[in-house]
């Protein structure tokens, strides 16, 4: 049996050769194409599309990462390639941040507008107590 797992492992050419540059560079257009059209998406508020990029780069990255790192354990991929993954890695951060800041501006201003029914932002000693926040980011 263990004959045929080397056998198998070795007719898959991304396993046994390593993964090409090619399929790199393709699934780190397909990432930055999906980051693209998320910011386009979040530029106009358009919630279903801001939802379907959303997920679409996840997978994106999920795989982008899987074969760098298959490409890593064959000798790494090319410097260029290596900085556009990293540079697309700070732009989801980026992107992460901004979603963050929005949201917490949002949960002020919702505090400031719609307070919670008979809670108040001072005790009857006069003592601050801030609440907690709403809603949270998942990243």
């Amino acid at each position: 049996m263990g004959h045929a797992a080397v056998r198998t492992e070795a007719a898959t050419p991304s396993v046994a050769a390593g993964v090409s540059n090619a399929e790199l560079e393709a699934v780190l257009r397909r990432v930055e194409q999906h980051l693209d059209d998320l910011q386009s998406a979040l530029s106009a508020r358009d919630m279903p599309c801001i939802e379907l990029h959303a997920g679409e780069l996840q997978k994106a990255l999920s795989l982008a990462v899987e074969r760098f790192m298959q490409a890593a354990r064959r000798g790494g991929p090319p410097l260029p390639l290596r900085r556009r993954l990293g540079l697309a890695s700070a732009q989801v951060a980026a992107q992460r941040d901004a979603l963050a800041r929005a949201t917490a501006a949002l949960d002020r201003a919702i505090d400031v507008l719609m307070p919670e029914q008979g809670s108040a932002l001072y005790s009857p000693s006069g003592a601050h107590h801030p609440r907690r926040s709403r809603s949270s980011i998942e990243a």
